[in-house]
């Protein structure tokens, strides 16, 4: 009976080190199933499991070791050295926050000093007449970086294996909230508020386990495009530099913004609407829309309707950035082409000439300015499951 005690305290004390790892990161098979509840409470009672799993072992651990002789003593030394390996990779190797940390140095130069190439794709944002640009080559190994942007606190978050940048307020009701990366939930990064230890959504903001489940961090309009584009739109942008102690890291992700990564996890599925097809996800009200990138490029702009809102979608000829507007003026719809006539602009329905930054500078609507609609390039698979009515645009 000590035996068996014994064989399962050290297995137990083994499993719950593994499963309270195994839930939250992505694992074969770990991040499918509806899961999270029994991560969040073995994360939270790790120490009780450990101490009661303890107390199985202690009694017979000693009785054989002062009992055996020198060959079941050695066994019983090598069964907890293998679990004090096990604790320590679970615990200070394989945890999210110890394997993506945070930079040192936050830097940000001016576009006539900065470093980073132009062909890179950044999230950017302007808050306050303020702008700024984040290589997601460099927030994808962060997951998160906080700054201030037009004298508002900002988290600005992007996860590689969803494909997903978010941009929040760092604050519920009102009150400031730090996070640290906790893990994932359905292939998504999760992160941790340090004031409840509630876990939060990257994709949504969302709290969905914990004292805060239910409550959203509110986003911030941001869009993605290649640091060019975004130059060529805000000149006087401040752009986000390598924290040179996490070169080796950025490097990893160097061919990230191509969809060229080999790993089964930060790859791209060149056919559409496969796991890893990149899509344009729109969102508006109850209302939600994939557009297939493919299709995307191919058509260059693509006129919709998404719940009673007409949108355009247009792709830039750098094959990379894209930009989606309201496609009314003054609540007129119009339909909107390429005009082959001059190169990244438009034309639409009313004879008007539109650059791709959603200004008209000839015809009829001369001078106005097309509403951003917020959208996202994603990996379909995190979009559907995110977003599970959502509709797929179909190129006729």
């Amino acid at each position: 009976m000590r035996l068996v005690v014994l064989i399962i305290g050290f297995v137990l004390l083994i499993l719950v080190e593994f499963l309270r790892v195994y839930y939250i990161m992505p694992f074969p098979g770990s991040q499918e199933a509806e899961t999270i509840q029994k991560a969040y409470w073995l994360n939270n009672n790790i120490i009780w499991v450990r101490l009661v799993c303890l107390v199985l072992v202690i009694y017979p651990f000693f009785y054989f070791f002062n009992r055996a002789g020198q060959t079941i003593k050695a066994i019983l030394l090598v069964i907890f050295g293998f679990y004090a390996v096990i604790f320590y990779m679970f615990n200070f190797q394989y945890l999210a926050d110890k394997m993506f940390l945070q930079p040192k140095k936050i830097v940000f130069l001016d576009s006539a000093s900065n470093k980073v190439p132009g062909k890179q794709l950044v999230l950017g944002l302007t808050i306050n007449d303020e702008s700024r640009a984040y290589p997601i080559e460099i927030i994808g190994y962060h997951h998160q970086v906080r700054d201030e942007v037009g004298g508002e606190q900002v988290m600005v978050t992007y996860c590689t294996v969803c494909r997903t940048g978010r941009v929040f307020k760092p604050a519920v009701d009102g009150k400031p909230v730090s996070f640290r990366l906790v893990g994932m939930d359905h292939y998504n990064a999760m992160f941790e508020d340090k004031a409840t230890g509630s876990w939060w959504r990257q994709v949504n903001g969302e709290a969905i386990v914990g004292p805060m489940k239910g409550k959203m961090l509110e986003e911030i309009p941001s869009q993605q495009m290649t640091l060019t584009e975004w130059l060529t739109e805000h000149p006087k942008t401040r752009v986000l530099q390598p924290d040179t102690t996490f070169n080796q890291a950025y490097e990893s992700l160097e061919d990230y913004d191509e969809g060229k990564q080999k790993g089964r996890l930060e790859r791209r599925d060149s056919l559409s609407w496969k796991e890893k097809s990149w899509i344009v996800g729109v969102q508006i009200g109850m209302d939600s829309r994939a557009y297939d990138w493919n299709d995307l490029q191919t058509a260059k702009i693509i006129n919709d309707v998404v719940g009673e809102l007409p949108v355009v979608i247009i792709a830039n000829s750098d094959s990379s950035s894209f930009h989606s507007f309201v496609g009314a003026v003054d609540s007129m719809p119009l339909r909107f082409y390429v005009n082959t006539n001059l190169a990244n602009t438009m034309i639409d329905s009313e004879g008007a000439l539109w650059d791709f930054n959603g200004k008209c500078f000839a015809g009829k609507f001369k001078g106005a300015h097309l509403a951003l609609v917020q959208s996202y390039q994603e990996y379909w698979h995190s979009w559907r499951t995110f977003h599970p009515h959502t509709t797929q645009y179909k190129l006729k």
